[in-house]
């Protein structure tokens, strides 16, 4: 059980979730706990991966897939990091995502993981996602989605961070950068977007002026030419949305931080990505960078974008703070989908 004030505010973030149906994987050792969540909509389909260990993805998503579906129509799936052997929400076990064939139905894909190992009957679905040329956005540590240490157990190595013989891996050749660095000082220098002139009358940047974030400027220099950034992140000098911007070299030139790009998967079709570095669970209580997001999915599906996107938020909604949890604390919580239903 969680203890304290940290209980209240997860409880909180999870009680965003009521109203949502729960399906269930046909994984024997699973069949009994709801793997992943279903958001009913209309229009388009979206699916969310979560599936970090710092950056409280398993909170955000679900926070911004209720946006999605209750404010703007989409039929949205979430899913999560799954210990197997507990059947719950673990971000630490970084080789079990269920629920991922949802993929094949989907319009969309938000992908927001970190150095994943998974089973390539879990990565196929990926694999033919992103080989059908479909659209998705990539958010902070989704530069560095996968992390095989033993290229003898899969068949997907060369999608890894730091692979030689695909340099960069998915992340790189996809997205458009892998991991390379904090430019700025990890909680200690927050993110300033500043809009690229070059792109400011993007339908992708409606009502959007005002990006602040917690978390930490990425170093980015592998980014194609071809990329548009939208956005450039300014390193603050402190963690406060009103502290002024570092001075020095750090924002002369400042780091890409949200960028759109085609791709093209081997064998595959093009399609287009968008990547956000900035996206922390508590950076998501920028509404504006809530809105941007909103406004990549309209992207991503081909509607038109709207001219200020709804993205509002309860109040309880206060996502746990980043930073990385030991190995047990999950599993110490218990937290499963299903309880994101109460």
């Amino acid at each position: 059980m969680m203890l304290g004030a940290q209980r209240v505010v997860l409880m909180a973030t999870l009680a965003l979730c009521c109203g949502w149906v729960a399906c269930f994987s046909n994984t024997p050792a699973l069949a009994d706990e709801p793997l992943w969540l279903e958001l009913p909509g209309n229009g388009k389909r979206v699916v969310l991966i979560s599936g970090d260990e710092e950056y409280r993805s398993e909170e955000a998503l679900p926070m911004l897939a209720k946006i999605l579906s209750e404010q703007h129509g989409f039929h949205c799936t979430v899913l999560f990091a799954i210990n197997p052997e507990t059947k719950t929400i673990d971000p630490n076990y970084s080789s079990n995502i269920p629920g991922l064939e949802k993929l094949d139905q989907a319009d969309f894909m938000i992908m927001f993981l970190r150095f994943r190992a998974l089973p390539d009957e879990q990565m196929h679905y990926i694999d033919r996602y992103v080989k059908a040329g479909k659209p998705f956005l990539a958010i902070r540590t989704a530069t560095h989605p996968f992390n095989f240490p033993d290229a003898s157990k899969t068949s997907y190595s060369e999608w890894s961070w730091n692979n030689g013989k695909w340099p960069g891996g998915f992340g790189q050749q996809v997205i458009g950068e892998t991991w390379h660095s904090h430019h700025g000082v990890h909680n200690g220098q927050a993110t300033r977007g500043v809009i690229n002139p070059k792109h400011a009358d993007s339908p992708l940047l409606n009502s959007v002026r005002d990006v602040f974030g917690p978390s930490d400027v990425y170093g980015v220099v592998h980014l194609p030419d071809s990329a548009d950034v939208l956005m450039y992140g300014q390193v603050l000098s402190g963690m406060k949305p009103d502290d002024p911007p570092l001075t020095g070299e750090k924002n002369d030139p400042m780091m890409p931080l949200v960028w759109t790009k085609s791709y093209q998967m081997p064998g595959g079709k093009e399609g287009k990505v968008a990547c956000s570095t900035i996206g922390a669970a508590v950076d998501l209580m920028s509404e504006d960078l809530r809105r941007l997001f909103v406004n990549i999915v309209y992207w991503g599906v081909d509607l038109p974008v709207p001219e200020k996107a709804s993205v509002s938020i309860p109040s309880e909604y206060q996502p746990n703070y980043f930073g990385f949890k030991d190995k047990d604390y999950f599993v110490k919580q218990k937290l499963t989908p299903k309880q994101m239903l109460k």
